[in-house]
């Protein structure tokens, strides 16, 4: 057994390990508790898990624990934004009420805040492209590009 020392929306953590090459995702909802990013395909297919690490989406189930460096900032979707201030993203989706099933609402909020942050201006094609590789099987896709062109001018 191993303890990992993390960064984790703004806190340091420690986590003890069997296998340090377990997936960041377990780490983040098992001992965490956090249940922002979400178990989907396991093949980082459908973005379900996403979070940030210093500020780049990336898939957390493909994401050995091991290559989390120390001073890496882990940010999830509990720590994008809080209840009483939401994340512009976050906010905007509430505002397009961009939730059905909800299921893929966390890759797609991490996932638009990461390329947001990127690209203050998009167009709608590249809001598409951006979230391209984020399935949403429930049909609400047009109100979250609504809700990312919302937050990229808010």
């Amino acid at each position: 057994m191993a303890t990992r020392p993390l960064t984790v929306n703004g806190k340091r953590v420690s986590i003890t390990v069997d296998d340090p090459d377990m997936p960041l995702l377990y780490a983040l909802r098992d001992d965490l508790a956090l249940k922002g990013p979400r178990f989907g395909c396991g093949l980082a297919q459908c973005g379900a898990c996403t979070v940030h690490v210093d500020g780049r989406a990336v898939r957390s189930c493909v994401t050995p624990l091991s290559s989390i460096k120390p001073g890496q900032r882990v940010v999830t979707l509990e720590g994008l934004g809080t209840p009483q201030n939401p994340h512009p993203v976050q906010r905007a989706f509430i505002e397009e009420q961009a939730v059905q099933c909800g299921y893929c609402i966390n890759g797609m909020i991490m996932e638009a805040a990461a390329f947001l942050a990127r690209n203050r201006r998009p167009t709608e094609t590249q809001i598409k492209q951006a979230l391209a590789n984020n399935l949403c099987r429930c049909g609400t896709h047009a109100r979250i590009v609504r809700a990312v062109k919302r937050a990229a001018t808010a």
